[in-house]
């Protein structure tokens, strides 16, 4: 299937940067199958009204990020509402400078659909709520949208959903501020409906602000920013969502805060979040979280310092190597095999080649060649990572674009490209089913 340019673009340009794209997943995703397929059915859980919980752990590099990514998208073909942010020292989960209240704003400010994958979705599905209501009201009365009974009647509907959120922890102000949103949308105040977004994206200061522009007595805070995801994710299934997900990488920087005190109420945090998913306390909302293994296993600074968690999340005594329970609350990555990395650089290969239009050079045999060399450094059984031979591989096909009087054999068996030549003759073994 030809990609468009711009995908393609994306595509070579971030993996050899290093980073995640966020358009084009599914043209160059292989293995994972069952940790992705695991994560769906919590999807399909969620969508039924319930919650989950999930760790995804790996070494840097690994692909913690892209399965993050990859779930985004199947999330969002499946109508869901994402919010995705990378945690940093200025963005964690507690803080008392506003760190929590900063990871907050990144998720909002990130909150994405399908119609909207980029991001910025606040107030398109504030307008898809109402206008939403309003076709479903004119689909069953028959009432023309002049007609007064036809404006009751939306009315009703829309005080159903603020009904239901009043019962919730701080749910009576974001219903209000649901209504006043409503009630602006009919009469064009575009004005105030700006101040209602820019209250539920956390951008007000001080409770004089908010009740000086909004008439309301209080603000989202680093204490209770959780809370609103919680409402978040009930209304959105009321506007015709499947639910809420959200998507929190770079766990790692909680576990280099250097205050013992401080990281302690971050994981404190994260067991909120934790046993609200599992005991039924939220609704239609998943929460992923990713980190190295050092910030999860860790017992004096990382996750499982916290003891309430790490009796919740440490593998129990039938856990063994090569075998993995992918329903259990952590997920752990296992290394791409050989055969999925010779299957990506094909890919990758292919959309090379199309995008910088030339007629690819390299067979599976130099395919295959080339995973044997990067395998045969020293360390790489325990220490190589799909990033690093997806950043070698692509400066590969960029030099032997740019150069056509190289050939790929002088390249590929030049002294300079092969670390450890030597130690690629037992994984020659591998590769003996393969045709070339």
């Amino acid at each position: 299937m030809k990609l468009p340019k711009r995908i393609a673009t994306v595509l070579i340009n971030s993996l050899k940067s290093g980073v995640v794209p966020r358009i084009g997943l599914p043209y160059i995703t292989v293995g994972r199958v069952n940790e992705i397929n695991a994560l769906l059915h919590d999807v399909e859980l969620i969508a039924d009204g319930g919650a989950s919980f999930r760790f995804i752990v790996g070494k840097y590099g690994s692909g913690k990020s892209f399965l993050l990514q990859t779930i985004r998208n199947y999330a969002m073909d499946r109508n869901f509402v994402v919010v995705d942010a990378d945690l940093s020292p200025e963005r964690r989960l507690q803080g008392t400078r506003g760190q929590g209240l900063a990871t907050y704003k990144e998720l909002i400010r990130n909150m994405s659909t399908k119609t909207r994958p980029e991001g910025g979705a606040l107030t398109l599905i504030l307008e898809r709520w109402i206008s939403g209501v309003q076709n479903e009201v004119a689909a069953q009365s028959g009432l023309s949208p002049s007609d007064p009974a036809f404006a009751q009647q939306v009315e009703r509907r829309i005080h159903q959903v603020i009904g239901a959120l009043s019962e919730m922890v701080h749910g009576f102000d974001f219903a209000r501020l649901l209504s006043l949103y409503y009630q602006s949308y009919l009469s064009g105040e575009d004005e105030t409906k700006a101040k209602v977004v820019k209250w539920f994206r956390g951008e007000y200061a001080t409770k004089t602000e908010a009740r000086q522009e909004l008439g309301v007595n209080i603000i989202i805070t680093d204490e209770d920013w959780y809370e609103y995801l919680k409402l978040f994710a009930l209304f959105l299934k009321m506007a015709g969502y499947s639910g809420l997900l959200i998507l929190i990488d770079e766990l790692v920087n909680i576990y280099k805060i250097p205050n013992s005190i401080t990281r302690q109420y971050n994981y404190e945090k994260i067991l909120t979040m934790y046993n609200d998913a599992l005991q039924g306390k939220a609704h239609y909302l998943g929460i992923l979280m990713s980190g190295t293994p050092q910030c999860i296993e860790d017992s004096r600074r990382g996750v499982y310092s916290y003891e309430a968690l790490r009796s919740r999340l440490e593998a129990g005594r039938f856990g063994r190597e090569g075998v993995s329970d992918m329903l259990a609350p952590v997920i752990r990555l296992q290394p791409l095999s050989y055969e999925e990395l010779l299957v990506l650089t094909e890919k990758l290969a292919d959309i090379h080649a199309d995008l910088y239009g030339y007629e690819r050079r390299l067979g599976q045999e130099d395919l295959v060649q080339f995973i044997q060399i990067e395998f045969g450094r020293i360390g790489a059984d325990t220490k190589l990572t799909p990033r690093e031979v997806i950043r070698d591989f692509i400066e590969l096909l960029n030099i032997l674009s740019q150069n056509p009087q190289l050939s790929v054999r002088q390249l590929l068996g030049s002294d300079s490209f092969q670390y450890a030549k030597a130690e690629t003759e037992p994984l020659e073994k591998e590769f003996e089913e393969f045709e070339i």
